[in-house]
């Protein structure tokens, strides 16, 4: 909980039980860093070790200031060793979301921001010299049936319009690109790409390490004192820092703040064995481009490097009061593999060897949470990438802290950092709320599923396709 008159913040951020490895990515699991055993004092303290919280140090660090990272699990532990690896320019919920609640004028400011943080982490992949096996193949977003292809013509144009690099894929250019048979139209990113996710996490933690940050990790924060300077209380010792930066993302209210910010959402994820060169030919996909589709709440997918299909989101979840489960849910991964074996019948016989999930950080206008809180502003942080934190959260760990460094930022992202953010509601309305717009979207994508089962039907009993049979080469080709 928090107090707003002395400053002090407090929760439950101690362990959580979990299995021993959270996801597929981060197999074998890390062992944690030394935990803090002493009473430091630095410039600045930083709650978190993911893309954010390391980025953060690292800027700070070329800026000569002293930085403790205080990371409750080990590095990449939450969404940064958990999500799907797609480096992708999106920002909000769509451009023309962003256009009909922002204007023309701050949908391209919103729109070159994205755009700079897909630029700004290649760099910062190369500079850094990190082996994350990225591939820098663009990211489709892809109709599942014939009616997208005017919506996702409307979407690439109001994209290109704001100024993001956006190219159409019309039925005939999805097959071009031999893209897998279940997505029919839509349109490529052309920045960004797909990588290893938990790689790429912790290579910024040993960049950070080699930079001289004080990482202690297996270290959960207790309590968070704030006056002129802000002091954490760890179970074996303090840091007290002119200033902090709170990088925890989804597990931000479990330290007893800003729950007004943001919402955790539960995403789940799934990964094949590794494909056999027959079942990649059946598929094609020769570009490895990501993909994901065009729901209301998307499905994504994409190839690892070493040949799984790596799939999910989709079945979201909530859970009263900022929840986060220890364990995935059974049933939101049951139904993706549902979902799955429908959207890649040629991959009937592929067999689903890892499943994981974890939370994600939304707000209520799907943009990323940077501000100040406490004593003077002396609490610095970022949130809530609404699940596009791969660049987002990399590009905004440099840019808080550069902030917390006492530099003035780019007035190109005040798009960002002086607009009004509307607040979450309080229990029990924000479960009412979270529930019943997760509904709605459920239904509207429902209705999509029905629809595209019904023209994949009819398109593979044309080409003589078995419902519960792989598809055969030859099968394939009777229908591009």
């Amino acid at each position: 909980m928090s107090d707003s008159k002395t400053g002090h913040f407090s929760g439950s951020e101690g362990p959580v039980t979990h299995a021993p490895a959270p996801s597929f990515w981060l197999e074998p699991e890390p062992r944690p860093g030394p935990a803090l055993a002493e009473d430091l004092d630095v410039d600045v303290a930083i709650v978190g070790a993911g893309y954010t919280g390391l980025s953060a140090a690292l800027a700070l660090r070329e800026r000569g200031a002293s930085v403790a990272v205080i990371e409750r699990d080990y590095a990449g532990f939450g969404a940064s060793g958990r999500n799907a690896g797609h480096l992708t320019p999106t920002i909000g919920k769509d451009v023309p979301s962003l256009l009909r609640f922002y204007g023309r004028r701050r949908a391209r400011l919103l729109v070159a921001l994205a755009d700079n943080a897909v630029e700004h982490t290649e760099h910062k992949i190369a500079a850094l010299g990190i082996d994350c096996d990225y591939v820098p193949s663009g990211n489709v977003l892809a109709g599942v049936h014939s009616g997208h292809e005017s919506v996702l013509e409307k979407a690439a144009t109001a994209a290109r319009e704001a100024g993001a690099p956006v190219k159409s894929l019309s039925p005939a250019d999805m097959r071009e690109r031999d893209l897998p048979r279940g997505f029919t139209c839509g349109y490529i990113e052309e920045r960004g790409g797909v990588l290893q996710p938990a790689k790429y996490v912790r290579g910024l933690r040993e960049a950070a390490v080699s930079a001289g940050v004080k990482l202690y990790e297996d270290t959960p924060v207790q309590s968070i004192e704030n006056g002129t300077r802000v002091r954490l209380i760890t179970p074996g010792g303090t840091v007290s820092a002119d200033k902090c930066i709170v990088a925890t993302n989804a597990f931000t209210s479990q330290l007893g703040m800003l729950r007004s910010v943001c919402v955790p959402i539960i995403v789940s994820m799934f990964a094949t064995a590794p494909l056999t060169d027959q079942q990649r030919e059946r598929i094609g996909w020769p570009g490895r481009e990501g993909v994901y589709t065009a729901h209301e709440v998307l499905e994504s997918y994409r190839l690892s490097a070493d040949g799984r299909l790596v799939g999910g989101s989709r079945f979201i979840g909530y859970f009263y009061g900022n929840g986060i489960p220890g364990a995935p849910a059974p049933g939101p991964l049951a139904r993706q593999e549902r979902m799955f074996r429908a959207r890649f019948p040629e991959l009937a016989d592929a067999a689903i060897e890892h499943r994981w999930s974890g939370p994600t950080a939304f707000s209520l206008d799907f943009l990323p949470a940077i501000g100040r809180v406490g004593t003077g502003g002396n609490i610095l942080y970022s949130i809530a990438y609404a699940g596009h934190g791969v660049a987002m959260a990399s590009f905004a760990g440099d840019l808080v802290g550069t902030l917390a460094a006492g530099e003035a930022p780019d007035d190109r992202w005040d798009v960002l950092l002086k607009r009004r953010r509307p607040p979450m509601p309080p229990e029990p309305a924000r479960w009412a709320a979270v529930k019943g717009i997760t509904a709605a979207l459920e239904w509207i994508d429902r209705r999509t599923d029905r629809r595209a089962a019904r023209e994949r039907g009819a398109v593979d009993d044309a080409a003589g396709v078995s419902e519960l049979g792989g598809i055969a080469k030859q099968s394939k080709e009777a229908v591009r």
